[in-house]
């Protein structure tokens, strides 16, 4: 079972003529809304995949029976959320221009709750956006645990970050989450992937770096044509997730996050074009031969 925290969100996912400066406006050329939130997304994909997931998250008073719902039912994703009756469940607004670039404004409601709640005692944990000091108490007691700050990483303080790092053996984030973590801590890039045991970059297009040991270990991306970019680092981690546990070696595990993202970015939405794992194997051996077996399960 990989347990994963984090929110739960409806996503307003928008294409725009351009983002604006401050004081100033766009056109909106499309606008749909999708099931999203970090968390939400990492586990419908591992799901989707063909693993057990469990998703701590926080929910507003409309979510049960929703189509959402409905959907987590039938992912079979064991839910453990707390419920706040009178708040909005978390909502995304995402902007994105011809470019690919993006920018995300994000109401929390319901997910205030991570606030006050206790953080369970977890085996296999990823900590996704979620509120950074209920990801403190998660990492603390975590028997296994990895970490991306992802668009909450404005939120977390320098002494957020070093306790998390302390206690995670994978850290995932893209090029901008580790420039603001470098930022935050007030150390070098170098200095920052010498403190976990496995160190996970993605950079859009460019794939991914991974260092474990010492040694850096470059993953191409996948060439496929961009619908649109949302969601593509929770896809990734999904997969990576996925095949860790199972007991693929790191950089076999990015490649197949590498792979599951390829799919999440032909398609609008976030939870749209998940791809099982038949759909998955393919690509990857198209990629990069066939999927080895793994050497042996890490899950819990």
């Amino acid at each position: 079972m990989i347990e994963v925290v984090g929110h739960t969100a409806v996503d307003h996912i928008c294409k725009v003529s351009h983002l604006p400066s401050p004081n100033a406006s766009s056109s909106v050329l499309d606008r749909k809304v999708f099931f999203g939130g970090g968390a939400a997304n990492i586990a419908a994909g591992i799901a989707v995949l063909g693993g057990e997931a469990a998703l701590i998250s926080a929910v507003g008073g409309e979510f049960a029976g929703s189509e959402y719902d409905k959907w987590m039912d039938q992912l079979k994703i064991d839910k453990r959320f707390f419920v706040v009756p009178d708040a909005n469940t978390a909502t995304a607004f995402m902007f994105t221009d011809p470019n690919g670039a993006q920018m995300t404004f994000f109401e929390w409601g319901a997910s205030r709750a991570f606030e006050t709640e206790q953080a369970p005692r977890l085996e296999f944990v990823h900590m996704a956006t979620a509120d950074p000091a209920f990801n403190v108490r998660v990492a603390e007691l975590a028997a296994f645990s990895s970490f991306d700050p992802g668009q909450d990483i404005h939120r977390y303080t320098k002494e957020h970050l070093q306790v998390i790092l302390e206690n995670i053996e994978i850290l995932i984030a893209n090029q901008h989450e580790y420039v603001g973590m470098c930022k935050t801590l007030g150390i070098s890039h170098e200095d920052l992937v010498k403190k976990v045991p496995i160190s996970i970059e993605t950079r859009s297009g460019d794939g991914c770096l991974i260092t474990e040991q010492g040694t850096t270990t470059t993953i191409p991306a996948v060439t496929v044509p961009c619908v649109d970019p949302t969601g593509a680092g929770d896809g990734f981690r999904a997969g990576f997730l996925t095949a860790y546990a199972e007991g693929y070696d790191t950089v076999t595990a990015a490649k197949v996050g590498t792979v599951t993202a390829s799919f999440i970015v032909e398609q609008a939405g976030c939870q749209t074009a998940l791809p099982d794992r038949t759909r998955m194997k393919a690509r990857y051996a198209d990629t990069f031969g066939p999927l080895p077996d793994p050497e042996g399960s890490r899950r819990t």
